[in-house]
């Protein structure tokens, strides 16, 4: 059985959406690993980064996103029209070992869900709902990739900003997570949030099954000389290392480079659309890293 780790960050803008896309390339392309990339973002980023708007229509269309098997958890069917194997986009940007399970721009409705549970509270006879809640929110995204999850080297989820119900989920069946950065002050505020929300959803599902996720590592990116050499970053650089060690933080970080803007019109990662480029590099040196943590 292969990693299964969440890119999660409390703030937007960090450039998680980034980093998943082309580690789960380089993984596949360089590293020859068997990798699938889960988009659980409504804006749909990292499925966009693999492939064209027209493709993703057309799979939407045909009910081949994530959104039909979230549909079938809270409303299943005896004989599904599709399965995750149907669903699943393999070898995207024409590389083989590199799939995805796009996203969509309406993934779920928590009301539906609530009120679906709070049925399910009351025709069990379960007082406490919290229960009930806890006990969906740790299976939703681990039982839709328990069919494939033996089947990958790596499965990347690239997360929601924020703390919403499959990032928690996300969270919940992940065996690491990377945390993307920036080198700013409000960085350290959402490095703790996501920290404090992770202890927080270890206690919760204690009695339940253990969840046992540890950080791999925080990853700053989108760093310049001027960010360099500023107080803001050895201010914010100090506290993260006060705060999680040194060893947490990864030593490869992600430089601002025109070339991972302009890669997103091609619908495909920097490390394939400009290999030689400082941010296609430093992704390749990353993943090397990452591996040597593993």
């Amino acid at each position: 059985m292969g990693y299964v780790i969440a890119t999660a960050n409390m703030k937007g803008g960090v450039g998680k959406t980034t980093l998943t896309v082309n580690l789960a390339t380089c993984l596949a392309k360089n590293h020859g690993k068997r990798v699938l990339v889960l988009d659980l973002d409504s804006q749909i980023s990292a499925t966009l980064s693999l492939m064209s708007p027209l493709e993703f229509a057309k799979r939407r269309k045909l009910s081949r996103t994530f959104r039909y098997l979230i549909d079938q958890i809270i409303n299943p069917q005896p004989n599904p029209k599709q399965t995750i194997y149907d669903i699943i986009q393999s070898d995207v940007c024409n590389l083989p070992n590199l799939d995805i399970l796009p996203g969509d721009i309406d993934l779920y409705d928590e009301f539906v869900i609530s009120e679906m549970l709070h049925q399910q509270a009351v025709t069990l006879g379960e007082q406490d709902f919290e229960t009930i809640w806890n006990r969906f929110e740790r299976v939703l995204v681990g039982k839709i990739l328990e069919p494939v999850r033996q089947e990958y080297d790596f499965i990347l989820l690239d997360c929601a900003p924020g703390y919403n119900l499959l990032t928690r989920s996300a969270l919940a069946c992940s065996d690491f997570y990377v945390l993307p950065a920036k080198p700013e002050p409000l960085s350290v505020v959402g490095i703790q949030l996501l920290e404090r929300r992770i202890a927080k959803l270890k206690d919760s599902h204690e009695h339940e099954a253990k969840i046992d996720i540890k950080m791999l590592g925080i990853v700053f990116s989108m760093l310049s000389s001027n960010i360099l050499n500023g107080r803001y970053y050895k201010q914010v650089m100090h506290r993260v290392v006060e705060d999680f060690g040194v060893e947490k933080i990864c030593k490869t970080q992600i430089p601002v480079d025109i070339n991972v803007a302009k890669a997103v019109d091609s619908f495909m990662p920097v490390v394939l659309s400009n290999p030689n480029s400082a941010g296609s590099k430093a992704f390749m040196q990353l993943t090397q890293e990452l591996l040597q943590k593993l």
